[in-house]
């Protein structure tokens, strides 16, 4: 396992960076402070490839692999969280599933242009009663000839207002005993009558992003627009999340890395006593153990990276990644509010949206509480993965960077 990075990840990840920094660092406060997505960014991202960083040519993509996707995502959060949670919703949730799950139909009409960025897409798993407890969603396909009608609404969706299509999962077959075998999946564009969405606002967080609900109303979705096999969605679902738990992992990374980048710099630069605050040994601590959690962050991720290069099961691993590197994010923009001291406190420096960001990536894809029953579960034996057809397809740059060939 070698974790060197080859000129090919440095050159995309310079071109994340350059992007991140020069273009988004600068606007992101007043867009936090607005609540709202500047709309050139995303046609921005997909200017540059960014959207379909590591979606394979022949389907609109840039040709890269696993671990350029992460390394993106933490450069995007080490701008802004909310640029890395749409790259999350986006890539890892939505495109990576359609890229393991779609037919070819549906890759070339859905995949292609959201590759491309022409076509902005978002996740429709979790509802205002089925969040953890995925079998409990309400949201209902019942089958009518050649179409299903689709009820029901998805609540803290990213990307709500802006996406083009969604990926939403219901219940289709209520009479298996089985919850996990009554859900399906669907790709539904959003301008399809009966569908109505809206943003959420007043967010702790994720202010300069999208977050909002989508309500389906009778929706009539072709057949063909079902990905999968009707009950395979509980399955298509977990897949979609250790894709989505890999980009989270990545990012949180990048904030861990920013809140160290501020820290040091204003530790050198304030004095007390007579001398720098980063002389303190208190102060020293701290950033001690930033520097130390965003090394272990990043080693997680990128193991994680490698193993879906290699086409293995990562359920556990990308688990642990985003479990140990969203909880260690939060506490590195806890500590660097308080290296900042009351300046900490105002949002005239960035390590106060560091803080009020982390604590989403501590809730979705999984609450820390649930990849923690996940890690026990595998350490006493109690857990196994089964056979949930959890692993994308292997990476094979001589096909992924072609515009034919098999995959």
């Amino acid at each position: 396992m070698d974790f060197s990075l080859s000129d090919e990840h440095l050159r995309a990840q310079q071109m994340v960076r350059t992007f991140a920094q020069r273009e988004v660092a600068p606007i992101i406060k007043e867009a936090d402070r607005n609540q709202s997505m500047p709309p050139h960014l995303l046609p921005r991202m997909a200017e540059l490839g960014i959207l379909g960083i590591c979606i394979p040519e022949r389907y609109g993509g840039q040709g890269f692999d696993y671990i350029t996707l992460g390394l993106a995502c933490e450069e995007l959060e080490a701008a802004d969280t909310s640029l890395r949670t749409a790259m999350s919703v986006h890539v890892g949730l939505n495109s990576l599933t359609l890229l393991q799950w779609g037919s070819e139909t549906q890759k070339q009409r859905f995949l292609a242009p959201q590759a491309r960025g022409e076509k902005v897409a978002m996740f429709g798993l979790t509802e205002a009663g089925a969040g953890s407890d995925v079998a409990a969603m309400a949201s209902t396909a019942r089958r009518d000839g050649a179409e299903y009608v689709v009820n029901g609404e998805k609540m803290w969706i990213s990307l709500a207002s802006l996406a083009h299509h969604i990926l939403w999962f219901a219940r289709t077959n209520p009479e298996r005993s089985d919850p996990h075998e009554q859900l399906s999946a669907f790709i539904i564009e959003t301008d399809r009558p009966g569908v109505t969405r809206g943003d959420i606002h007043g967010k702790l967080g994720l202010r300069a992003g999208s977050t909002g609900w989508v309500h389906c109303q009778d929706v009539r979705v072709p057949a063909e627009n079902r990905l999968g096999e009707e009950g395979e969605g509980f399955r298509i679902a977990m897949s979609a999340l250790d894709n989505g738990r890999y980009t989270v992992a990545a990012g949180a990374t990048g904030l861990i890395r920013a809140a160290l980048e501020a820290s040091v710099k204003y530790a050198k630069e304030r004095k007390t006593f007579g001398r720098e605050i980063g002389r303190h040994q208190l102060v020293q601590q701290k950033i001690a153990r930033m520097s130390r959690d965003y090394e272990l962050a990043r080693l997680a991720y990128l193991q994680v990276g490698w193993m879906k290069n290699q086409g293995l099961r990562n359920t556990r691993e990308v688990s642990l990644a985003k479990w140990f590197a969203t909880d260690a994010s939060f506490d590195a923009a806890n500590e660097a509010v308080q290296v900042h001291g009351s300046y900490g406190y105002s949002d005239e420096y960035d390590v106060e949206r560091y803080l009020r960001n982390s604590k989403a990536a501590v809730i979705y894809e999984g609450t820390s509480e649930i990849h923690q029953l996940m890690q026990a579960g595998y350490a006493l034996g109690y857990r196994q993965d089964g056979d949930l057809r959890c692993e994308l397809p292997t990476y094979d740059p001589q096909v992924w960077q072609g515009e034919s060939g098999d995959q």
